[in-house]
């Protein structure tokens, strides 16, 4: 959270400020961006050393998949969670789902139409919220419908928009 806030993504913005941030996370700060780049990387690496190896391996000490499952059982509990409140609230049923990545159809590349809100404009408890707190959400890409159309093509009905999104979908909302 020290190093998000660094590159400006620190609590108290409001969604369009934390999405701004996120865009020019990569400008603001080279060398901080790529230590948050390390730290996803080594919470990502650290929860697949936990996990199982083609083979059992219980002598070693970071074989624990029973901690893992916990890990993401939880974390897939939660996101489904946010999915069917703001499903409830919004109408809007994700299109693609990969792990923690979870993908609306939007009429623009801007993410701030899609979070569910209370009639007052605050947003919607247990609902997606944007933020750096464990618990909400960051922003991971945008995609066109021809891009989409395209990779289904090239790579046939089991092409999965979630797991892909990310990869090279550029800066910026």
């Amino acid at each position: 959270m020290a190093t998000m806030a660094d590159l400006g993504m620190g609590p108290g913005l409001t969604d369009k400020e934390f999405l701004d941030a996120m865009a020019r996370r990569h400008r603001t700060d080279p060398g901080a961006a790529a230590v948050l780049g390390a730290i996803e990387a080594t919470a990502g690496d650290g929860l697949a050393l936990l996990g199982e190896h083609p083979w059992p391996v219980p002598q070693s000490p970071t074989w624990r998949p029973d901690i893992r499952a916990a890990v993401t059982a939880r974390a897939r509990v939660n996101m489904h969670r946010k999915m069917l409140t703001s499903a409830r609230r919004t109408g809007l049923y994700p299109l693609a789902v990969f792990d923690d990545c979870v993908v609306y159809a939007s009429n623009g590349p801007s993410s701030l139409a899609l979070l569910p809100r209370t009639p007052e404009g605050e947003p919607l408890l247990g609902g997606f919220r944007l933020g750096v707190s464990p618990g909400m959400v960051t922003y991971a890409g945008a995609r066109t419908t021809r891009w989409y159309e395209d990779m289904r093509a090239e790579h046939g009905p089991d092409f999965n928009v979630a797991r892909d999104i990310a990869a090279g979908a550029g800066e910026g909302p």
